[in-house]
């Protein structure tokens, strides 16, 4: 299974400190060299990329210099480092990479298999390439922050997911609703949020505007779990719409956030960020291999569904700002996917 090739050059898009996706020069061409895979990394041949709010997150704390963005991507295999167990040559893979390393948006990709899963086998590169950050994200923040077990409908209790119609939400709505026995509740702004997160499986789509008033309508006696893609100004909110030792699971990063209102229900709040295990080099870092590869089974079976809205062919400097300007509108639902011109 192992081989050796020598480095060799490949197109990348990067995107350039102090600008941001209303500039013309926010993105640039450039050529770079991909080393031979070592250890455990698999050299990628980049299908299709997905874009997610951490590339605008990076972007706009770069100030200065370049950077290679990207964490989703779908391809195929071209070469193996000597420590690869899981893939060989010509495996068609899907994954969302590792901060700490350089970007999907290239034509070729260094990425540890560990973090890799084999991609659906009834979708094509873009649609599996709108998966693996959010997927990971999802299935972390149920199984693993929430301590809830796949399959297990005897956990009753309702979830509140703000944020629905968002990557992380379409995932999250669907595997709460498929694998556990909670009540799912999920905010929409828009008609056509609120048509998407029914199609995904939501019980109940309430308002996000006027949350608290919404949320109880549905659930007068309040919810169990929330997950948030918005905590900014909500902690109130939460507080009042959760029972007594409720807990809530957060993925975003606003800039001051005042948890006292929790205290008198003894709420608890965690932090979700599907990087740790790559940023920490944890001794699971496989899980989120085996991970995906699971998904991959669901989406198989026909569980899971894709959440890929807006398919742009062409990856290059013109296509990623227009991604990441329609992310910034903050009116993007499910994900915006890139593919590579071959």
């Amino acid at each position: 299974m192992t081989s050796t090739p020598a480095p060799t050059t490949t197109t990348a898009w990067v995107a350039r400190g102090g600008r941001g996706p209303d500039d013309e020069d926010a993105f640039a061409e450039t050529t770079v060299e991909v080393a031979a895979p070592e250890g455990h990394d698999l050299r990628v041949r980049v299908a299709a990329v997905s874009v997610n709010p951490v590339d605008t997150k990076v972007h706009a704390g770069l100030t200065e210099g370049t950077r290679q963005l990207g964490w989703d991507a779908s391809g195929v295999v071209e070469s193996v480092g000597s420590a690869v167990t899981r893939f060989g040559p010509g495996d068609e893979v899907y994954y969302a990479g590792d901060l700490t390393r350089p970007g999907t948006d290239a034509g070729l990709h260094l990425v540890d298999e560990r973090v890799v899963g084999h991609k659906p086998a009834t979708l094509d590169h873009a649609q599996a390439a709108s998966l693996p950050l959010t997927a990971i994200t999802a299935w972390e923040t149920l199984f693993d922050r929430f301590g809830l077990t796949p399959g297990d409908r005897g956990r009753t209790g309702t979830l509140l997911v703000v944020g629905g119609a968002g990557g992380v939400g379409s995932v999250l709505v669907q595997l709460a609703r498929q694998l556990t026995g909670l009540t799912v509740v999920a905010t929409a702004g828009r008609e056509e949020s609120r048509e998407w997160v029914q199609g995904l499986g939501a019980h109940h789509v309430v308002d996000r505007h006027d949350l608290v008033a919404a949320v109880r309508e549905i659930a007068p006696d309040g919810v169990d779990l929330v997950f948030t893609a918005h905590s900014a100004g909500n902690v109130e909110a939460f507080a009042e719409v959760l029972r007594p030792f409720g807990e809530v699971v957060a993925i975003d990063d606003p800039e001051q956030l005042d948890l006292l209102p929790l205290k008198g229900k003894s709420i608890a709040w965690r932090w979700e960020l599907m990087f740790t295990r790559s940023m920490q080099g944890t001794a699971d870092l496989v899980e989120q291999g085996r991970l995906l590869d699971e998904v991959a089974r669901l989406v198989d079976a026909g569980t899971l569904r894709h959440t890929a809205t807006t398919v742009v062919e062409g990856l290059d400097a013109a296509t990623l700002r227009a991604a990441h300007r329609q992310l910034a509108s903050g009116s993007t639902i499910g994900k915006v996917v890139l593919t590579v011109r071959a």
